[in-house]
């Protein structure tokens, strides 16, 4: 177990070709989940929690850990399972998702396992926990389910998706006939809050579930207008973690394919604090944005559409 936990800070640093690590764990029963390495900053027995008033339900306490009060959700109850008991013999998972760190209260930690994309697979219909998972895999003959954290923190705190005035003031110079905008990510959650946030744009959205959704998309589009996209689709917004193909090699295809090249890539992501820059300009991406913030995303659109103001569409 201490080589789990004291392993799990270097494994962070990992970007790979269409490859992630995962760190395994269980909950109150024998299933077994999986969260990005990527996102976590460190594994920990469970420490005393503080109970605080009025909390979420789903929250169990609040623990003091290293000078900063994070709050402790027990994965378990946030995915409709039981409350998970014997905290002193239980581990946390400290993330960063969204600009914030979490807590993640857990049964037990597994291992770490380092696979690539192409092998997790969009949820089955019909698991009874799909409103709440984000992809599978098999690992030693057994499903393991990687849990959509987006929906749950959506559930304890809402996002607002609204852009603020001065925002949706921003103009446009671009003509809008015949332009979509296209939008990739594996949490439902997530599309949803893009969508609302980009609305306001009046330009048709198109939206896809994983990397290579969207880039089938693209090719097809090219062979439609028989051409260079981008005139077309001046702007994609794409998440990094994304079930059979990532966004990182998503946007190291778009921009190797000459017809697809000048499509804008914006990553936007819930790996935050823990970004590799070099990543993003190794695979030639033109923007980064953090989850979730309306303006910021709206704004970063804007102006890449503002950059097709000189391109005629025929």
């Amino acid at each position: 177990m201490a080589s789990i936990l004291d392993s799990v800070n270097q494994r962070t640093q990992m970007v790979g070709q269409n490859r992630l690590e995962l760190l395994l764990f269980r909950l109150a029963g024998k299933q077994r989940f999986g969260i990005n390495v990527f996102k976590v900053r460190e594994v920990l027995p469970c420490p005393k929690l503080t109970a605080m008033p009025h909390r979420n339900r789903l929250v169990r306490g609040i623990a003091h850990i290293r000078g900063q009060a994070i709050s402790i959700i027990d994965l378990s109850m946030a995915t409709g399972g039981p409350e998970i008991t014997d905290l002193q013999n239980r581990f946390i998972i400290i993330a960063e998702y969204n600009r914030t760190v979490q807590g993640f209260l857990v049964g037990g930690v597994d291992r770490i396992i380092n696979i690539n994309w192409e092998e997790i697979l969009p949820p089955p219909k019909g698991t009874g926990r799909d409103a709440y998972l984000t992809a599978v895999t098999e690992i030693d003959k057994e499903l393991v389910e990687i849990i959509d954290v987006e929906r749950i923190l959506a559930d304890i705190t809402p996002v607002n998706t609204d852009i603020s005035e001065e925002v949706a003031n921003q103009p446009i110079n671009v003509a809008k006939e015949n332009l979509t905008i296209l939008i990739t990510d594996d949490s439902a959650v997530a599309r949803g809050q893009i969508k609302r946030a980009l609305q306001s744009l009046d330009i048709p959205m198109e939206i896809k579930k994983n990397g290579k959704e969207a880039l089938d998309w693209l090719k097809a589009k090219a062979k439609e207008v028989d051409g260079d996209v981008h005139p077309h689709v001046p702007v994609l917004v794409s998440d990094v973690e994304m079930p059979v193909m990532d966004g990182y090699t998503l946007t190291a295809e778009i921009k190797a394919d000459p017809q697809l090249a000048g499509v804008h890539v914006i990553l936007h992501t819930s790996l935050s604090g823990v970004f590799n820059q070099a990543m993003v300009k190794k695979v030639g991406a033109d923007d980064f944005i953090a989850k979730f913030h309306p303006d910021e995303l709206a704004t970063a659109v804007k102006k890449w559409l503002n950059a097709e103001a000189d391109v005629d569409i025929e």
